[in-house]
C-alpha cells in the first residue's frame, strides 16, 4: 500500500513494491503473479480489516437497536484502516481494476452485497421490506459518496462529519411513518 500511496497503481512497479517490503521479485511474482494479484490479496486483507472492524462497534453495544446498530456500521467503514491515505488510494485503484478484472469484481460485488444486506437487515426491523431496501442503497451510496469525496479531494477524511451526515439519514428514513 506504500507504494501505492506514493506513486500510484500505475506507476508502482514490482521492484518498487518488492523493495520497500524487503523482499525479491521473484518472491512477489511466485506468490502473487503479477500487480494484480497482489492488488487482490491486498484488498482482501483491508475488506478482512472492514468486516473486523464493522464487528467490533457492534460487539460494544449495549442494546440490540437498529439506530445503533446501523450507526455503528458506519462507523466501522470509516475506522481508521479504511481512511488512512494509503488505503484510500488502495481503495481507489481496486475499484478502478475490478471493472477490467473479473477476480476482482466478484470481490468488489461481495463487498458491496455484504454491506447492503447489513444495511437491509437493520433497517427491514423498522420499515417495509421495499422502503428498508431504498433505505439500504441510500445509506450505502452516501458511505461511499462521502468517503468518495474525500478520497478524491487529497483532504483528511472527516470521520466525525461524515458521521453526522449519516446519522441524520438515519433518522431522517426511520422517522418518516414509522417510529422504531
Amino acid at each position: 500500500m506504500a507504494a501505492v500511496n506514493e506513486v500510484g497503481m500505475h506507476e508502482a512497479s514490482i521492484a518498487q513494491i518488492a523493495k520497500r517490503a524487503g523482499v525479491s521479485n521473484g518472491i512477489i511474482s511466485h506468490y502473487f503473479r503479477d500487480k494484480n494479484g497482489l492488488l487482490e490479496a491486498t484488498m482482501r486483507y483491508l475488506i478482512r480489516h472492514l468486516g473486523e472492524a464493522v464487528k467490533q462497534h457492534l460487539a460494544v453495544l449495549s442494546v440490540n437497536d437498529p439506530r445503533a446498530r446501523l450507526r455503528a456500521i458506519a462507523e466501522g467503514n470509516f475506522d481508521d484502516s479504511q481512511i488512512n491515505s494509503a488505503a484510500m488510494k488502495t481503495w481507489l485503484a481496486f475499484w478502478a481494476s475490478s471493472m477490467h478484472s473479473p477476480q476482482l469484481y466478484r470481490l468488489q460485488q461481495v463487498n458491496n452485497r455484504r454491506l447492503y444486506s447489513n444495511l437491509c437487515a437493520e433497517f427491514k426491523r423498522c420499515l417495509p421490506r421495499e422502503q428498508a431496501q431504498l433505505a439500504a442503497k441510500g445509506m450505502a451510496g452516501l458511505i461511499d459518496g462521502l468517503w468518495l469525496r474525500s478520497a478524491l479531494s487529497g483532504e483528511h477524511f472527516n470521520r466525525q462529519e461524515a458521521l453526522l451526515i449519516i446519522h441524520n439519514y438515519i433518522e431522517q428514513q426511520l422517522n418518516i411513518k414509522y417510529k422504531c
